[in-house]
């Protein structure tokens, strides 16, 4: 097939021939000297230092449908910026520096201005973190019904020493549960949101203000998923336990951490939530239980600690706060969100 025939099925090897160069120049901004043969090949390669037993901590994931949002909006670099972020809190809980990042995006009609203000979100997010952009792939996609399409997915690999490895095997009762608070819905939920406001028939409802928001519905709705990693990791060692609410909520990802028999017991009175959780529970009639097994209603990481580790931990993050405690399991659930 010639480059003109294909051009003909939807797919422009030229443009995608001047994206990958794009794309290069956007990653170099994120090389240090550990980053080998920058100009590419068939795989990114990295030296690793600083290390003397490293245990290689890797993350894969998305933004979800989020991404519909952003395209409504029109609105990209937050979101370039959220599929470094989310992959990173992910590590972060197992207590891991991030090394690289690789990037997959996919789309159907390639729009040189998206793309680029994509890329430039994800080398934001990934200087942020230290972090260095090695590769990916990009894949144009001609759909057979002609509608567009957007789909990103990060792929992440940090290290630790195995001394450093977080993951919950000394957690006993009575230590406490610390949460640190979400910017907002961070990267879930947003298929439930999308039919509560019924977005996608009605999209000029992203424009609109409620009482409780400084900005449009829409605007709430791409507030960046927050990276914990510069604020945690002075931290780290504190920590017996570390989680990042993500989809399923305090009841899906907390029991992760846990020990079978040992539970997590939330009070809620401790901590405020974004009004966007609030907006969407009345909109939508969601229950409360709803709400926390598809939001992390306020807090974006909790970790766990004992109870003379938290001054040093509230000294160095001011915004923390003790939003619970660890309790002997009997047959109920590993967690436990109490009313008032």
């Amino acid at each position: 097939m010639t480059s003109q025939a294909y051009r003909s099925s939807g797919v422009n090897l030229d443009e995608m021939d001047a994206l990958k160069e794009r794309i290069k120049a956007f990653a170099s901004a994120t090389h240090g000297p550990e980053v080998l043969n920058p100009e590419g090949g068939f795989a990114g390669l990295f030296r690793l230092r600083g290390f003397r037993q490293p245990v290689l901590v890797a993350s894969t994931d998305g933004v979800g449908t989020k991404i519909k949002i952003a395209a409504q909006m029109g609105h990209y670099e937050s979101i370039g910026q959220d599929l470094v972020t989310l992959n990173v809190n992910d590590i972060l809980a197992r207590g891991a520096k991030p090394l690289f990042f690789l990037d997959y995006i996919s789309f159907t009609t390639l729009d040189e201005q998206v793309m680029d203000t994509l890329l430039r979100g994800i080398v934001w997010g990934c200087r942020e973190v230290g972090c260095a952009l090695i590769g990916g792939e990009t894949a144009q996609m001609p759909g057979p019904d002609g509608s567009d399409h957007l789909e990103l997915v990060g792929f992440v690999v940090g290290a630790a020493e195995p001394d450093g490895l977080i993951d919950g095997s000394n957690i006993q009762p009575g230590d406490c549960l610390v949460g640190f608070p979400s910017s907002g819905l961070h990267t879930n939920g947003f298929s439930l949101v999308r039919s509560v406001f019924d977005i996608d028939d009605n999209p000029s409802v992203l424009f609109l203000r409620f009482d409780e928001l400084r900005h449009t519905l829409g605007e709430e709705l791409l507030i960046r998923h927050r990276c914990y990693h510069p604020m945690l990791e002075p931290v780290l060692k504190s920590f017996k336990g570390l989680a990042h609410i993500t989809g399923g909520g305090l009841p899906g990802k907390m029991p992760a951490i846990l020990p079978e028999h040992l539970a997590a017991e939330f009070r809620p009175e401790t901590w405020t939530a974004p009004p966007i959780f609030g907006i969407i529970q009345r909109e939508g009639n969601i229950s409360t239980d709803e709400m926390y097994r598809v939001f992390n209603m306020g807090l974006g990481m909790v970790a766990v600690c004992a109870e003379d580790a938290l001054e040093a931990i509230t000294d160095k993050i001011p915004d923390a706060r003790v939003v619970g405690r660890i309790i002997k399991r009997d047959d109920g659930p590993q967690v436990a969100i109490l009313d008032g």
